[in-house]
């Protein structure tokens, strides 16, 4: 780190013992991501009186270069957080997962979903129970009645959208399955 830990307690004593698991745990993440310019930690217990024991609030704020990282573990929920070093150990993994994730986005390792084949319905034969698709490139793709999965093929209209999967038929490509695409889906 850059600047020297901070590491706070509110509404409970301090504890070298607390702030030596805690000490641990942010060199750890230092580690794992040498970038992190603070770490600021906060321990408290926000809920005065409970019946089973107080329930240990951690958040941890971590400043990295072009951001910031916030780790704000509730306990509601979370009867394990009764120990407050269980409470830190779960603040610290979420920390050190988001701290995953900011590294892959910074080294552009980000997952990429591919975008499936999309098209609009240039032919219905319903006679004959099949129609084409008018795919984004051009090329035109057959697809069969019982290939179309979202409902009745009947229903279907020149120019509405759909996705599909392309295979290759007798005749040349062809759609094994084909879902109209609504307002939600993934289009190009």
């Amino acid at each position: 780190m850059k600047q020297p830990l901070q590491i706070n307690f509110r509404d409970i004593p301090q504890s070298d013992m607390i702030e030596a698991r805690v000490r641990e745990k942010a060199t750890g993440l230092d580690k794992f991501y040498d970038q992190i310019m603070t770490c600021r930690v906060m321990i408290e217990t926000p809920h005065g009186h409970h019946h089973k024991g107080n329930l240990y609030h951690i958040r941890i704020d971590l400043t990295v270069p072009n951001g910031e990282i916030v780790i704000n573990r509730d306990p509601k929920d979370h009867h394990a957080h009764e120990d407050v070093y269980v409470a830190i150990r779960d603040a610290f993994d979420a920390a050190r997962r988001k701290l995953q994730d900011y590294a892959r986005k910074q080294r552009g390792d980000v997952k990429s979903h591919e975008v499936p084949p999309h098209g609009t319905i240039s032919e219905l034969v319903p006679v004959e129970d099949f129609g084409r698709i008018q795919t984004s490139d051009g090329r035109e793709i057959y697809f069969h009645r019982n290939s179309f999965v979202d409902g009745d093929f009947d229903n279907l209209d020149i120019g509405d959208k759909v996705r599909f999967v392309e295979e290759a038929g007798d005749e040349g490509p062809q759609a094994s399955t084909v879902h109209l695409t609504g307002k939600h889906n993934i289009v190009g």
